[in-house]
């Protein structure tokens, strides 16, 4: 476990509603008394955690100044893995199986895939460092527990780490609606990474470069694509019935 700084009325609720246990230090603006903010320290007090009353500047130092809105916390997340990790991890394991999240955004969406790679035998998520979501208290309660269970790497050239992944014999499939083959008919019974795309723009063009082939889930109403975390759990499923996971 690592220790993380949490600031914002939303991101401490979380990681109260979470983990509570998890909480080490808590910070709270001396000049503030809003009512949100009494409420959540209420909250915080009947958990028999203590807090420290300071001075705005240090909220501000700690948050980076980013918008804290009066309340910073120290709290235990799980730990995330580098690149070198990654490596060491896949030389170890026959037929890995990863799910590679090209700059997804939504802590919701994380969380959701964390829990679906933990119901399908995921070895790891390849996440890149910029432009994505990271682990938080959101992506923890969401995952209910799986992250703790699938390790999160992350990797600060995607590209370069795909192109590492093809040199293991592990092939490059990524899902996007423009793909002419369906995950239903593909054959997936192979040492697998999976790439999504972010939302609604899906995966960017040099990661798609990367891929070895391209696949769709199809789409039989008006609606023309699904949520990127339930399209994962479809196309990892899929995957898992190929396989013929008992």
């Amino acid at each position: 476990m690592k220790l993380s700084k949490i600031f914002g009325i939303h991101a401490v609720e979380a990681a109260i509603d979470f983990s509570p246990e998890k909480i080490v230090t808590v910070w709270v603006d001396n000049q503030r008394q809003d009512e949100r903010l009494q409420f959540i320290t209420k909250k915080i007090t009947a958990l028999s955690i203590k807090i420290q009353r300071v001075e705005r500047k240090k909220l501000d130092k700690f948050s980076e100044g980013k918008n804290h809105q009066g309340i910073v916390i120290e709290f235990q997340l799980p730990e995330i893995h580098s690149e070198a990790e990654l490596k060491t991890q896949v030389e170890k394991i026959n037929q890995p199986l990863l799910l590679v999240l090209d700059q997804v955004q939504d802590p919701h969406n994380l969380g959701a895939c964390l829990r679906t790679a933990d119901a399908t035998g995921v070895d790891g998520i390849i996440i890149p460092k910029d432009n994505a979501t990271s682990l938080t208290p959101t992506v923890c309660k969401v995952a209910s527990g799986a992250a703790e269970t699938v390790p999160i790497y992350q990797v600060t050239n995607l590209a370069r780490t795909l192109r590492w992944l093809k040199t293991q014999n592990i092939w490059l499939v990524g899902a996007t609606g423009e793909a002419e083959q369906t995950i239903f008919n593909t054959d997936l019974k192979m040492s697998l990474a999976l790439i999504m795309g972010t939302e609604g723009k899906g995966m960017r063009r040099l990661t798609q470069q990367q891929c070895d082939f391209l696949v769709n889930i199809p789409m039989l109403g008006q609606i023309e694509s699904l949520n990127v975390s339930v399209a994962a759990a479809v196309m990892l499923y899929e995957i898992v019935r190929q396989k013929g996971a008992k």
